[in-house]
């Protein structure tokens, strides 16, 4: 009994030499349950069934009889769903990332903990700077820009349409975003230039709707996206002027047909400004990538991934759109110290012959995932807003029933 005790649950196996409760490593169930699962642990449950025979030969008929439910069988879910309960591998990455340290703007604990005088009046003065110096002067260059892209893309769109217009709009779309990111202290670090989008279609990770600011500093892109109103509704119809941007109304949105066509259209057009997409079509913490919509790979062209890495210890430029109004975000991220961010442009990436659109997505996910050093998760972001689906339960249901079979046949 003591040996039985003695031994511990590795990935739904028992196995010696462990003293690890919870290990994440060896269990995190995804949507398509036959990741779940690797070759070594069912060769490990195998050698530790015999070994329990062996050392209990009492029992050593009865074990070689047909063998239906052992409850080890049921372990690993168990021990996956104790896991969940405890911190799952998807609700945290819709919170702010939580610091290893304090950066003076907002503590990493929701209680108040006086650590000495020297730290409260560093952190007075900073508060002093952040909101009576840094957020007026902001605020002032943040008006300054919006009525300069709305003058300046309003002259573009007077402008014939041609190469002249193309060239205008580029040093125009870069100029007017240039002065934007100065209302955030924006401090953005470019790598790999040579692989900067020329046309079709850019994806990258999506955090924060600055995104679009970020990229926009270094390239003229055409968006894509959900007609809106208020503020980003006023950045919409003055960016439509100048360029040829696809904004959808909320019925359109789900017609995937009408997105499909119009993003060929685009793309069709070598002249046209490399159209940017989020593939999540949520935001997400910057702590890892989440699953990729197939829409935007399903279209034929050639797609330039781009990984964003956000640092924040000098700002959480990550949008909790279902805490913080458009309004309230930018007031954060205008008394925030500066937002400083990396960005890498990948190679252009190609559909193989023969590889399926979701497997197109995934593989340009892994290659954002990996360049930002993010978490590559194949959950939907979606889940932000709606429960798990059936069918994704049904499947480990499936597959925990095929295991059983399995073994059972082995055991024959």
């Amino acid at each position: 009994m003591l040996h039985k005790m003695d031994r511990k649950l590795k990935n739904g196996v028992l196995a010696n030499n462990s003293t690890s409760v919870i290990s994440r490593e060896d269990l995190i169930l995804v949507p398509d349950p036959e990741q779940n699962y690797t070759s070594a642990s069912t060769v490990n449950s195998e050698g530790d069934h015999t070994a329990v025979i062996h050392n209990f030969p009492r029992r050593r008929s009865f074990e070689t009889l047909k063998r239906e439910f052992e409850l080890s069988d049921c372990l690993n879910f168990v021990k996956a769903g104790v896991e969940a309960i405890i911190e799952d591998q998807v609700t945290h990455r819709f919170e702010a990332e939580e610091l290893k340290s304090w950066n003076l703007l907002t503590r990493t604990n929701l209680h108040y903990e006086f650590i000495s005088w020297r730290l409260s009046f560093i952190w007075m003065v900073g508060f002093l700077m952040r909101y009576c110096f840094l957020l007026p002067v902001r605020v002032l260059i943040c008006f300054i820009g919006v009525m300069w892209l709305t003058i300046c893309t309003g002259i573009v769109g007077y402008v014939r349409e041609g190469k002249f217009k193309r060239w205008l709009n580029y040093h125009v779309s870069i100029m007017c975003f240039g002065v934007l990111s100065s209302a955030l202290s924006a401090v953005i670090t470019y790598h790999n230039t040579e692989n900067r989008p020329k046309c079709g279609i850019c994806v990258a990770n999506h955090t924060s709707p600055i995104d679009v600011l970020v990229l926009a500093c270094d390239n003229c892109y055409a968006l894509i996206g959900q007609r809106h109103g208020g503020f980003l509704g006023i950045l919409q119809r003055a960016l439509a002027r100048a360029s040829p941007h696809i904004w959808f109304e909320r019925s359109e949105v789900k017609d995937r047909e009408a997105v499909a066509k119009r993003l060929r259209q685009h793309v069709s057009d070598p002249r046209n400004p490399p159209i940017l997409i989020f593939p999540e079509g949520t935001c997400i913490n910057n702590t890892s990538v989440m699953q990729f919509k197939k829409g935007s790979f399903e279209v034929g062209s050639v797609i330039y991934p781009v990984a964003i890495k956000y640092d924040p210890k000098f700002g959480d430029a990550f949008w909790n759109s279902s805490r913080y109004s458009m309004m309230q975000y930018l007031y954060l991220m205008m008394t925030s110290w500066a937002i400083v961010c990396d960005v890498w442009y990948l190679p252009p990436m190609y559909q193989q012959e023969g590889e399926s659109a979701i497997d197109f997505a995934n593989r340009v996910k892994s290659a954002i995932a990996r360049q930002g050093g993010l978490v590559d998760l194949m959950w939907d972001g979606q889940l932000k807003r709606m429960k798990a689906k059936p069918e994704w339960k049904e499947k480990q249901q499936e597959e925990f029933s095929k295991r059983l079979k399995i073994d059972t046949k082995k055991q024959e």
